[in-house]
């Protein structure tokens, strides 16, 4: 039986642990957190321990989710690396590409895996579409979200976008070449509202925005590519695939499947074929710790890694500098 603790019991922490009691073959050993009250009132809802210290559950446990503000994963995940214990770090890994590199390169050394939490990346709208991703060309985002006090410890940047960055980097496929962007702050003294221009080696570009003074939320990502133009619901978790075929594809029977009609491109007739990929019911958070299980047990290197955690921030950083030039 794999053990596991929590370190951090605000909001995203107590659901952490809620979900680690429902993970077969997982045993939640207990939680942390620097409010001992709030740490022993979970710990006694669920049945489990409340440590008093992060030594104490670090030596109890063989893997830990990291919930704490960004500000402290890099204190708190360099504790667990040095005691050898596989981390769940919720994004982004760290406040500083320094911090990342750091906590990089000692869980290398130490021989223990790191798990980032961009939770994006197994929203089962994207997993449904990617099979029909192949060469993007152009990306655009649109993550806007209603003002909460929580999470302004840290610019829109580092708490909203970086979710699109890191999608956007796992779909591209190709290293960056320049960031462009401009942000400002309107109700935190951390900048509230940001667009990115994001280039790529491969030619591809990405125009990523992130708001969380928006009246109305959006989650959406929209790619286009050679003869497909694909868009994805992160929040509706539904996704539409709209691609050229040759005259001789027809659509499926299917009513998630219908031919639009027919253009022609060089003496050459193409059908315009719609598609809603079928977008299976589950929990990402849920699915990512079932994925930092196996890691646990496999140690194998996990699909949202370290590595992919600090390129994110690379770029996030990269951003932000250029925010900070104006």
């Amino acid at each position: 039986m794999i053990k596991v603790g929590v370190i951090g019991v605000g909001h995203l922490g107590k659901v952490h642990a809620k979900l680690w009691k429902e993970v077969e073959g997982v045993e939640l050993a207990g939680v942390y957190d620097t409010n001992g009250e709030a740490a022993e009132s979970l710990a006694t809802e669920l049945g489990v321990k409340s440590f008093t210290t992060l030594h104490a559950l670090f030596e109890a446990v063989d893997g830990a989710s990291i919930v704490t503000p960004t500000s402290y994963h890099y204190e708190v995940g360099l504790e667990g690396i040095d005691r050898g214990k596989h981390l769940f770090i919720e994004k982004p890994i760290t406040t500083t590409v320094a911090e990342a590199k750091q906590l990089v390169y000692l869980a290398n050394q130490k021989r223990v895996q790191v798990q980032v939490g961009h939770i994006e990346r197994f929203n089962p709208a994207l997993l449904a579409v990617e099979p029909y991703i192949k060469l993007p060309k152009f990306f655009e985002s649109h993550r806007l979200a209603q003002f909460k006090p929580r999470g302004t410890d840290v610019a829109v940047v580092l708490d909203l976008m970086i979710h699109d960055i890191d999608v956007i980097l796992s779909l591209a496929k190709s290293e960056v070449s320049s960031v462009d962007a401009s942000g400002v702050s309107v109700v935190s003294d951390e900048v509230d509202i940001a667009n990115a221009r994001i280039k790529f080696s491969s030619g591809a570009v990405a125009n990523v925005t992130a708001s969380r003074i928006s009246q109305n939320p959006m989650r959406k990502l929209r790619i286009f590519e050679r003869d497909a133009y694909l868009s994805i619901d992160f929040a509706a978790k539904n996704a539409e695939v709209f691609r050229l075929a040759s005259s001789e594809e027809t659509a499926g029977s299917s009513s998630l499947q219908f031919n639009l009609g027919e253009i022609e491109r060089a003496e050459r007739k193409l059908n315009i074929i719609y598609e809603r990929p079928e977008v299976r019911e589950f929990n990402p958070l849920r699915y990512e710790l079932e994925l930092f299980r196996e890691v646990i047990r496999s140690q194998n290197i996990p699909i949202v890694s370290g590595n992919d955690g600090l390129r994110a921030l690379e770029v996030a950083e990269g951003i932000m500098a250029c925010i900070e030039k104006e």
